[in-house]
């Protein structure tokens, strides 16, 4: 099983680092560029990028594809050039199952903000499904990152422990201007003072998952996850 404190670093440095540029890529007419982890297990699918336009980013979308010919087989909802921040393929990371069946595709559709979808595939196509929030778990309420401009950061993760069994990790930064959220979020949470005022709330869980037949996702309870040293 991968490292998940390797990951969580990766996708930390990934958000985090503020020198870390929008990434685009020109496609060309007809290319659909595998993103990184985009090809399946079973040799038969992967996921793919194009769009248009200098940066890429004009219509852009990914797509299921059929394997070895490469075949466009369709888009998968909820990615497109209103909640995208970069276009290159490698920007875009999926996390396929053992057995094929499901694929978690994760992107930054902002600087600092990470989307997590889950799709899974059946009968050749790929339906969204509603992900995990170990964030909605614990505190009863999910961020509208639209309207709760006080979420400065968001880098969900997750790796497959077994066919429909998943470890998920949260990770989300607050500026609030008292520890109210850091109260309620006990042991998940650590609040520190701003310089010039305000709180810095950190949100860091984990926890175990299984897909359930009838579509739902059963959860374990949430442990405290990696925090970081925030200036």
């Amino acid at each position: 099983m991968p490292n998940l404190r390797a990951i969580l670093a990766l996708l930390l440095t990934f958000a985090l680092s503020p020198a870390f540029a929008t990434a685009e890529h020109k496609y060309a007419k007809g290319e659909y560029a595998i993103i990184t982890g985009g090809r399946a297990p079973n040799g038969k699918l992967s996921i793919a990028a194009h769009g248009e336009g200098e940066a890429g980013s004009d219509k852009f979308r990914i797509y299921l594809m059929a394997e070895p010919g490469h075949r466009r087989v369709m888009t998968l909802d909820n990615v497109n050039d209103d909640n995208i921040l970069d276009s290159a393929p490698d920007a875009f990371h999926a996390a396929w199952s053992a057995d094929s069946h499901y694929v978690a595709v994760t992107f930054r559709s902002e600087r600092h903000i990470v989307t997590l979808n889950l799709y899974a595939i059946e009968g050749g196509r790929a339906r969204l499904v509603d992900p995990p929030d170990l964030f909605r778990d614990v505190t009863g309420r999910t961020v509208d990152r639209v309207n709760d401009g006080d979420m400065r950061t968001s880098v969900p993760a997750l790796t497959w422990l077994a066919p429909r069994r998943f470890h998920l990790t949260d990770y989300r930064v607050f500026v609030e201007d008292d520890t109210t959220l850091g109260g309620k979020l006990g042991p998940l949470g650590k609040a520190s003072k701003r310089d010039g005022g305000g709180n810095t709330i950190q949100f860091s869980a984990e926890a175990d998952g299984e897909l359930l037949p009838d579509g739902r996702i059963r959860m374990g309870k949430p442990q405290p996850g990696k925090f970081e040293e925030l200036d």
